[in-house]
């Protein structure tokens, strides 16, 4: 039976449609880091999990935000908390308490009703926001010449009869890129979080970026949402098991959410293979598909303590047929693999986090991507052992200073992990990595500093240092995940950091006014060091400013 994923989704959802839907849903507030972490920080200043959202599980929808803010009780909140706590509630305002907002009298009825759209539309059936995105930066890459992105789009939101919600963003986009990131398009024919892309203007980037999604409810507390997007799961800057950098998907969603329990499934077409050349010129053959799906289950064990396991598995093979099996939404997916003869790869994984104190949340993930006890026992370093670790940490108002926040996290993952023997099973899409940007075969430490001395101005400081052992052109040590995992250099005798030794070093100072509503005006210093065994570096020192306006901050920390 040759199932296309595509139909089978689109089937799923008209299907559900024509269910009887009973209560409201609405679109997901972007991915956006600076954004979610403000989400978190309240969270960890009321001293317990959120009963509206999984924080494990991102994005979250602008409903659970609005209801989140409404039942938030915190013993004492500075000029900076009630300016972003206002920022907050003005952005997610179709779902907040009016005295939480700040009144305004709209420009000519319909512009500008509320600070966060510039144009709001709201008859019986329809509520419709209309706003505009632009994000221009220039900087200079002291002594590899001048970069900027040129970023322009719309992005529309709103609610069918109050059942439906539905989101759709596209912008248009030209880049000239730091020669780091530069030399990572042309090695991988891929720009990074991004989709097809052209040559522009001699060495720059030229792409459109297009991500909507509609939300709907089948029952009270099953919420299903179709679209094209990403997803972030774990609570750390990284995710080991999902992370947005690579390019936006089609996926189906699910999310069950009673009593103490959040149980989520996504199922997704990603693209295995991209095929091109170095200009980035793509010819007309279809690029080879493979899909994705990923469940997970997490309960509040505490008001204070979330507890979560999950199950990914990436499948597919040249004939891109979709396997139905897997549309199971409480199946044991390993199980599945070994019944219907698949070679997918499977991931398992468990997750945790805990609030402490008012102040502090800690978090870890665990992924296993294969092992044989015997093997580990022995051990001998056996390829096949692979594994990754996060452990990382939140603390906000530092030693008592109000809006002093720290996180501070640390990343290894064995080599092999998450490669397979072709690219349809390898836990990438469009040939970027599903979850960290640097593959496999390293360990990272870093540490993230945001203050906000006054209501609209942010500073923040990200340091990142990460050992890794890379591959070249005739190894493969187990550092670049879209290798053949058949074609390595030993079975056994393998360690962390093998292979060419290299270690990178990357920091980053910012300033952020906040002038407007999603509106900033940004300053930022870059610097970033890549060292390798044989004494050779690559170097990097950028300067760059601009403005943003309903965008989030572009950084490439790899």
């Amino acid at each position: 039976m040759n199932n296309k994923f595509t139909s089978v989704l689109l089937l799923i959802s008209f299907c559900t449609l024509l269910a009887n839907i009973v209560t409201a849903q609405s679109s997901n507030a972007p991915l956006n880091p600076d954004y979610y972490h403000l989400i978190d920080r309240y969270e960890i200043r009321n001293g317990q999990l959120s009963p509206t959202f999984d924080t494990n599980v991102k994005p979250y929808q602008r409903q659970a935000i609005g209801q989140f803010l409404d039942t938030l009780q915190l013993a004492s909140a500075s000029a900076a908390d009630r300016f972003n706590l206002r920022y907050l509630a003005e952005d997610n305002w179709p779902w907040t308490n009016e005295s939480l907002r700040q009144p305004r009298t709209p420009a000519l009825r319909y512009f500008y009703q509320y600070a966060r759209d510039f144009l709001t539309v709201a008859t019986d059936g329809l509520q419709l926001s209309v706003s505009p995105v632009l994000n221009l930066q220039a900087g200079q890459d002291m002594g590899n010449g001048l970069n900027y992105l040129n970023t322009r789009g719309i992005q529309v939101e709103g609610m069918i009869d109050k059942k439906v919600g539905f989101y759709t963003y596209i912008g248009e986009n030209q880049m000239l890129l730091p020669t780091y990131v530069d030399a990572y398009v042309r090695r991988t024919l891929t720009v990074p979080q991004e989709g097809f892309w052209k040559q522009y203007n001699g060495n720059g980037v030229d792409f459109l970026t297009a991500r909507g999604h509609i939300s709907f409810q089948a029952t009270r507390h099953i919420g299903l949402q179709l679209g094209h997007g990403k997803h972030f799961i774990g609570n750390g800057y990284r995710s080991l098991v999902l992370s947005d950098f690579a390019n936006n998907y089609l996926f189906f969603k699910i999310n069950t959410k009673v009593w103490r329990l959040n149980y989520t499934n996504i199922f997704a077409k990603m693209t295995a293979d991209v095929i091109g050349n170095p200009t980035g010129l793509y010819g007309t053959v279809p690029f080879p598909a493979k899909y994705f799906t990923f469940h997970r289950l997490g309960i509040n064990v505490t008001d204070k303590l979330n507890v979560g396991v999950y199950e990914s598995i990436v499948h597919g093979d040249a004939s891109q047929r979709f396997d139905a099996d897997y549309l199971n939404p409480i199946i044991f997916y390993r199980a599945v693999e070994q019944q219907g003869g698949s070679s997918g790869n499977a991931l398992l994984g468990m997750d945790f986090k805990w609030l402490l104190w008012h102040h502090v949340s800690l978090y870890g993930q665990a992924i296993i991507d294969e092992f044989v006890m015997h093997e580990i026992r022995s051990n001998r370093g056996w390829w096949g052992n692979k594994y990754a670790l996060q452990a990382g940490m939140k603390y906000v108002d530092v030693l008592r200073i109000h809006n002093l926040d720290l996180q501070l996290e640390y990343n290894r993952v064995r080599p092999y992990t998450y490669a397979h023997e072709d690219l349809y099973r390898s836990y990438t899409h469009y040939e970027q990595a599903l979850a960290h940007p640097l593959g496999a075969n390293f360990k990272e430490a870093l540490a993230i500093v945001r203050y906000q001395p006054i209501k609209r101005l942010t500073l923040t400081a990200k340091a990142i240092h990460a050992s890794y052992g890379a591959d070249t052109d005739s190894t493969n040590w187990g550092h670049n995940i879209l290798l053949d995992n058949r074609i390595r250099e030993q079975d056994y005798d393998n360690v962390l950091g093998q292979g060419t030794k290299a270690n990178l070093l990357l920091t980053d100072l910012s300033a952020s006014w906040q002038v407007w509503q999603n509106m900033f005006i940004d300053m930022r210093y870059t610097a970033r060091s890549q060292q390798y065994a044989d004494a050779t570096a690559n170097k990097n020192r950028i300067v760059s400013a601009g403005i943003r306006i309903n965008a989030p901050t572009r950084s490439f920390d790899f």
